[in-house]
């Protein structure tokens, strides 16, 4: 799966499930400051992510992510090969 395939997943998810305008989202916007993330959210966008990718990524991973880059990196790494 490329970047522009993850981030159109990941866009839709968030548009969906949590209420984020799709303009807002690009890779540089901050999860927390730009989106209007919670600590609650961001549990539940791991658990979208999981599914999209049908592959359970560990906590620490998602500690530090803070833009939507970090996300698609996060993808990146478990959808390769």
């Amino acid at each position: 799966m490329d970047r522009n395939t993850i981030l159109e997943h990941l866009t839709t998810v968030l548009v969906r499930d949590f209420e984020v305008p799709a303009e807002a989202i690009t890779p540089e916007a901050n999860l927390y400051a730009d989106l209007d993330l919670d600590s609650i959210d961001a549990v539940d966008l791991i658990v979208q992510v999981q599914d999209l990718i049908d592959k359970k990524i560990q906590p620490d991973e998602f500690k530090a992510a803070r833009t939507v880059d970090d996300i698609l990196t996060i993808i990146s790494k478990h959808t390769q090969g």
